[in-house]
């Protein structure tokens, strides 16, 4: 983290928010990743032009903000893209067996006041918090 940038987290922040609110506003949705992802595969066909479009933008704007950004996505990992594959698999089944991800509880359900996803929230963190210690100072790298 030695380009950390206040600014950029807040105006991140305040994006993302922003995007929940508008999603809850003129769509009635939660805008967690995890079910508007999988809703594509499972929703009926009038219900995932919105999904596909959200996750669209998703990319899109990443893709954008590489191309266009000030120095664009660091690549700071030493990771192989094997193991960030297994990671996201591994992430995007844990999300769906919990019932939820860390955007939908994270942002729209605290935002909620929701005391099932402030612990939610909880655990994500502290599993967080332990796999990087244990990666780095365990396992060592």
């Amino acid at each position: 983290m030695e380009n950390f940038t206040p600014v950029s987290a807040l105006i991140g922040g305040a994006l993302i928010g922003l995007s929940a609110t508008l999603l809850l506003l003129f769509n009635g949705r939660v805008a967690g990743i995890s079910g508007i992802l999988s809703g594509i595969f499972v929703q009926p066909a009038g219900d995932r032009l919105w999904r596909l479009m959200f996750v669209v933008g998703m990319i899109a704007s990443g893709a954008l903000y590489q191309f266009f950004g000030p120095g664009g996505f660091e690549n700071s990992t030493e990771v192989s893209l094997l193991v960030l594959i297994i990671g996201a698999f591994l992430v995007g089944f844990g999300a769906r067996m919990g019932g939820g991800c860390t955007s939908g509880h994270g942002v729209c359900g605290i935002g909620f006041i929701s005391l099932r996803s402030i612990v939610a929230t909880c655990v994500f963190m502290l599993a967080g918090f332990v796999t990087v210690y244990i990666m780095r100072h365990v396992v060592g790298g």
